[in-house]
């Protein structure tokens, strides 16, 4: 035959003395605690986890810092890059992306203008793609494209999985012009605006 000790009634019991609790109940409220944290250690990894795969592999928020890609995108603006989009697709032409850039290997917000496959031209203040004047109506009225400095004409050849990146706003853009076409490697995400 068993007994079970009956609970004291709380408001009973003065705050010095002490609160005998049987001993099978100790267990549960050990078990049920455990419990509650081995739960909230589960959600803890579950939302760090997610966190990583969404910011590593779809989107990532971005800050412009710098005005090469003035009117379209303004310094200090921030904007979301889709890090997913090419893994689906190829970058095309006019898509805005972030890069590594292949001259001091930091991060550059620039327009692709060529794909692979594609020859560029930049003389006389314009762009040439594939032999046809580029059509930019993103640029400002009276921006001109010169080649690098020093030079009066620049030709480039896109090899596959290579593209040809300007920014937009050409006088204050270092890019394609001075580092060539950048392989599909560096290029991290389409930015949406």
């Amino acid at each position: 035959m068993s007994a079970e000790l009956p609970l004291p009634n709380p408001e009973s019991v003065s705050s010095g003395e002490p609160l005998l609790v049987p001993a099978g109940k100790t267990r549960t409220f050990g078990r049920t605690l455990a419990r509650q944290v081995a739960q909230y250690l589960v959600i803890a990894l579950l939302a760090a986890g997610s966190y990583f795969l969404v910011t590593h592999f779809f989107l990532l928020s971005v800050r412009v810092v710098g005005i090469s890609m003035f009117p379209t995108l303004h310094d200090s603006d921030s904007y979301l890059l889709n890090r997913w989009v090419f893994h689906v697709r190829a970058p095309r032409h006019a898509d805005v992306v972030v890069l590594r850039d292949p001259m001091d290997n930091g991060f550059s917000v620039k327009r692709v203008v060529a794909v692979g496959g594609d020859t560029v031209c930049v003389k006389q203040g314009r762009v040439y793609v594939n032999g046809r004047e580029l059509q930019e109506p993103y640029l400002q009225s009276g921006i001109h494209t010169y080649a690098a400095s020093g030079l009066t004409e620049q030709s480039f050849q896109c090899a596959e999985d290579q593209y040809f990146v300007l920014g937009d706003n050409r006088n204050f853009s270092i890019d394609s012009r001075a580092y060539g076409p950048v392989p599909r490697q560096n290029i991290m995400g389409l930015l949406i605006r």
